[in-house]
C-alpha cells in the first residue's frame, strides 16, 4: 500500500496548513491538491489488488459501452457435435451451423468518503490526516477484494465439485489433496492430453492453518531434505509451490473466517463429512476466464461542503464489475 515519504510530507506541509484556512476558497484549493496527491497512488494500488493479485484482468470500458464478452460457439459437452465423418460412396458432407452467444457483466458503482477536523490541518497533523487517507484507500481495496473473491467462490460453488483427501485427518492439508485437485481439474477441463487450452490447476488459495500443516509434515509426507528447507524458510516462504501449483495463503480462508462463512452460509455449500476448511484452486494458464470490466477508475475529490462544519475531507467513487466467464477454471477443495 502506498505511503507518503518524508520529503513528500515536508513538501505538502504548506498545503495541509492551507487546507485549514478560514478562507473557504483557499481551503478548497488545498484540499484539491491533497486529493490529487492521493488519486495516483490510489489508482495504482487498487488495480493491482491486495489479495486479488493477478487473478482478474482489468478491461477498460468507454462511458457508454456495455461489458459484453462473446462466448465460444463450442460449449463444454458439445465437442462431440463437431467431428469428421467417413463419407460413403453415396453421401454428402454434413452441414454445421454455428452461432455464438455473449455474457453481459453488470457494472456497479462503489464510493466512499472520509473527513477530518480543520484544526488537524491547521496544526500540520499529518499523522491524523495521513491515517484518514490510508483508511480511505484501503476501503476501496477491501471492497474490491471481497467482491472479486465472492465471485470466485460463487463460481466454485456453482461447479458442484468439491475435492477431498479421504485418507487425511480432519482439518489436515496434505500434498495428496493438491495432487487430487490437479487431477480433477484436468479430468473435468475437457480436451485430451495434447489440447493446448485444457484446464490445469496453477494456483491454490489456502488458509494460514493449511500452510502451517505444511510446516508440520512428517517423513511420511515429504523427505528429510524438503523438511529441512521448510524448517529454515521464512514465514512467508514456507513452500510456495507443490507439484507446480502456486500456493496463496489468505487470512480470509479458514474455519470461521469470512470467505469460508460466505461459502457455507451465504452460498449454502456443504463440505464432505469430517472436513472443516475449504481451499480454492484456480487455472490462470489461459487468462480467459477472470475479467474485471472497469468503466471508471477510483477517483478522489475534495468535499467543499464540509468547510462550514470546520472540517475538510475527500470523497470518490469507481464503476466496475467482476465475472468468471468459464467455471472450469475454478475448483473447490476441502480438508
Amino acid at each position: 500500500m502506498y505511503e507518503f515519504t518524508e520529503d513528500q510530507l515536508k513538501a505538502l506541509d504548506p498545503v495541509l496548513l492551507a487546507c485549514g484556512s478560514t478562507d473557504p476558497q483557499v481551503s478548497y484549493n488545498a484540499t484539491l491538491k491533497i486529493a490529487k496527491a492521493l488519486e495516483l497512488p490510489l489508482r495504482k494500488g487498487v488495480l493491482s489488488g491486495d489479495i486479488l493479485g493477478d487473478i482478474f484482468q482489468p478491461i477498460p470500458l468507454r462511458d457508454n459501452s456495455t461489458a459484453e464478452f462473446p462466448l465460444d460457439f463450442l460449449r463444454p459437452g458439445t465437442e462431440g457435435d463437431y467431428v469428421a465423418y467417413t463419407i460413403p460412396n453415396h453421401g454428402y458432407i454434413p452441414q454445421r451451423m454455428i452461432e455464438g452467444d455473449y455474457v453481459n457483466v453488470p457494472i456497479y458503482d462503489i464510493g466512499n468518503a472520509i473527513d477530518w477536523l480543520l484544526k488537524y490541518a491547521q496544526n500540520a497533523r499529518w499523522d491524523v490526516v495521513s491515517a484518514a487517507l490510508r483508511v480511505y484507500r484501503q476501503s476501496f481495496v477491501k471492497k474490491m477484494n471481497d467482491d472479486g473473491w465472492h465471485v470466485i467462490l460463487g463460481a466454485a460453488y456453482d461447479r458442484g465439485i468439491v475435492v477431498a483427501d479421504s485418507d487425511a485427518n480432519s482439518g489436515q492439508f496434505t500434498k495428496r489433496l493438491v495432487s487430487l485437485g490437479k487431477l480433477v481439474m484436468r479430468r473435468n477441463g475437457g480436451g485430451n492430453s495434447t489440447s493446448s487450452n485444457r484446464g490445469r490447476m496453477t494456483d491454490l488459495a489456502v488458509s494460514p492453518e493449511g500452510m502451517e500443516d505444511i510446516r508440520n509434515w512428517n517423513v511420511d509426507q515429504v523427505d528429510e531434505i524438503t523438511r529441512r528447507q521448510i524448517f529454515l524458510s521464512e514465514d512467508d516462504n514456507a513452500l510456495n509451490r507443490i507439484f507446480g501449483v502456486n500456493l496463496r495463503d489468505l487470512d480470509e480462508l479458514g474455519e470461521g473466517q469470512e470467505y469460508q462463512e460466505f461459502f457455507e452460509n451465504e452460498l449454502g455449500a456443504t463440505l464432505p463429512a469430517g472436513d472443516v476448511e475449504v481451499a480454492i484452486g484456480l487455472d490462470l494458464s489461459n487468462r480467459d476466464a477472470f475479467v474485471m470490466p472497469v468503466r471508471e477508475l477510483p477517483s478522489v475529490y475534495p468535499d467543499e461542503a464540509l468547510h462550514r462544519q470546520r472540517r475538510a475531507g475527500v470523497y470518490g467513487w469507481a464503476s466496475l464489475g467482476f465475472a468468471v466467464l468459464d467455471g472450469r477454471r475454478v475448483l473447490a477443495l476441502s480438508f
